[in-house]
């Protein structure tokens, strides 16, 4: 998708806060920029009508490498919603083991039909922003609804210009967040500063099932998950977008396999395992998450036992919410 012609009313320019109040910077440098300014020049932007089949939906986003698309209702003549990694989940996790339904039948279901009944528990809106707002808006959105895919809508002509996801905002302060001061806690230890879920961590044993991960994805509502031996020891992560390639492969009639031979079946690229320690640095972990480009790092102790989960949310939520006296992520 070529980036369109768009006159931002935002003001561009980065204003310095006050040297004495260093926490704010990356706040500030949120609100100072908008959502087009995290745009890229050129990117693939898929999107499905409600009438589209689920099947073929599911294998264009894998063909494409994408984890999610917006959704076209003909009918309404508007975008309604989110075709993501989730419901693929969700359609899986409920309908595998009902006696009512075969899951060969799903694979002739609309898109349209599976929003009727997953809508029964569902939001009901499109959570979208405009290219206008603040990127420190962006992140509120994305976690204070705990959704990981936002579309930018042009509000006169409705059209989606980008998903905007915390990988990208956070790649654009990689790039351009050189031109403030680096706030001093970026040099403090990650365990000092409590960023990361270090409790209660969501994890599946290798010897577990396929839709055993399934059930922790919808009851813990997590993007990915450490996969342990006996030990605790980290030895793969699987993730939502793993579970997409289950299409791809033809293999989502086959949710019984372990986790250790569905690891071993990955034939695409898959986000590896990407550790941190607690005594690094909030620096060294962000450019670590970027560099890799990957969604989260596992917190290890030096035998690789999973201590902790450092998300992008966590990672958004420290360096520019809580500056702001906001916590999304528990609310």
């Amino acid at each position: 998708m070529e980036r369109p012609t768009l006159v931002s009313s935002q003001a561009k320019k980065h204003e310095k806060p006050d040297a004495e109040d260093d926490t704010a910077v990356y706040m500030n440098f949120m609100k100072s920029h908008c959502c087009y300014d995290a745009i890229p020049t050129s990117s693939k932007l898929v999107i499905f009508d409600t009438s589209l089949q689920v099947k073929k939906a599911f294998f264009a986003l894998v063909a494409n490498g994408l984890r999610a698309a917006p959704l076209w209702d003909s009918k309404l003549q508007r975008f309604v919603g989110m075709l993501t990694i989730t419901d693929f989940i969700n359609i899986l996790h409920r309908y595998y083991k009902s006696p009512m339904v075969q899951i060969y039948e799903l694979e002739s279901h609309k898109i349209e039909t599976w929003r009727d009944i997953y809508l029964e528990y569902a939001d009901r809106f499109l959570i979208s922003i405009s290219p206008g707002a603040s990127l420190f808006d962006a992140i509120h959105s994305l976690l204070k609804y705990k959704i990981h895919r936002l579309p930018v809508i042009d509000p006169q002509s409705g059209n989606v210009l980008h998903i905007l996801t915390h990988k990208r905002i956070l790649k654009f302060l990689h790039i351009f967040g050189g031109k403030v001061p680096k706030p001093r806690f970026t040099q403090r230890q990650i365990q000092e500063l409590g960023i990361g879920t270090f409790r209660n961590i969501a994890t599946v044993q290798q010897t577990a099932t396929v839709y055993d991960a399934l059930s922790v994805f919808v009851e813990r509502r997590v993007s990915a998950l450490p996969v342990v031996d006996e030990g605790g020891k980290v030895v793969a992560l699987y993730s939502r977008f793993d579970v997409i390639n289950l299409a791809a492969q033809k293999m989502y009639n086959n949710l019984n396999m372990t986790m250790h031979e569905a690891i071993q079946r990955r034939s695409c690229f898959v986000e590896g395992v990407i550790t941190c320690y607690p005594e690094e640095t909030l620096e060294t972990v962000i450019d670590r998450i970027v560099q890799a480009k990957v969604h989260r790092l596992v917190l290890v102790d030096r035998a690789d036992v999973v201590k902790g989960i450092i998300s992008l949310s966590d990672l958004l939520q420290a360096m520019v919410l809580t500056p702001a006296g906001i916590d999304a992520l528990l609310s």
